[in-house]
């Protein structure tokens, strides 16, 4: 790197938040939609290395572009990944006038199958009967958002995985 294009990056860290707007317009043509300090700095830092040492390629643009059409980017399961009730099944549910029933509308019966894809590979949850939680891969699981970060690697609220939402 060389010392002027150093000298312009360290001047960057001295400028007003104001001044670096500008100065982000300037080298972006066009208008700067944040105040983010931090933000504003890598942008102007990165837009001065690329007009200094050269941009992306063409080629390197296009294989970005086709790494972005393939990537996966549903967060959720659409709502036929859940499996529907089988055969003799009720297909409705009231809900229970019991104080004690403290069933979630958003689950569906006991013996139902939660099947969802994520990232090439079917999960299949099944309900077990009330208050025993769910069976995944041959273990039981108290709620189904163990089930989701065992399957994701990470903590993710489990009704939102498997895409339940309202009373079925």
């Amino acid at each position: 790197m060389s010392d002027a294009m150093q000298r312009q990056l360290d001047e960057l860290q001295r400028m007003t938040t104001g001044d670096l707007v500008s100065r982000y317009e300037e080298l972006h043509r066009h208008a700067c939609r944040t105040r983010h300090r931090a933000y504003l700095i890598r942008k102007i830092a990165w837009r001065i290395q690329a007009n200094a040492e050269g941009d992306l390629t063409e080629r390197a643009r296009r294989r970005a572009a086709e790494l972005a059409d393939d990537a996966e980017v549903r967060t959720m399961a659409p709502r036929s990944f859940v499996s529907p009730p089988q055969p003799g099944e009720i297909r409705t549910r009231v809900r229970s006038l019991d104080p004690k029933d403290r069933r979630d509308p958003r689950l569906p019966p006991p013996g139902s199958a939660i099947v969802r894809q994520y990232k090439g590979r079917t999960i299949r949850v099944s309900v077990l009967a009330d208050g025993e939680g769910f069976e995944f891969d041959g273990e039981r699981y108290r709620t189904l958002s163990v089930v989701a970060k065992k399957v994701t690697g990470q903590h993710i609220n489990g009704y939102r995985f498997f895409g339940l939402r309202g009373a079925r």
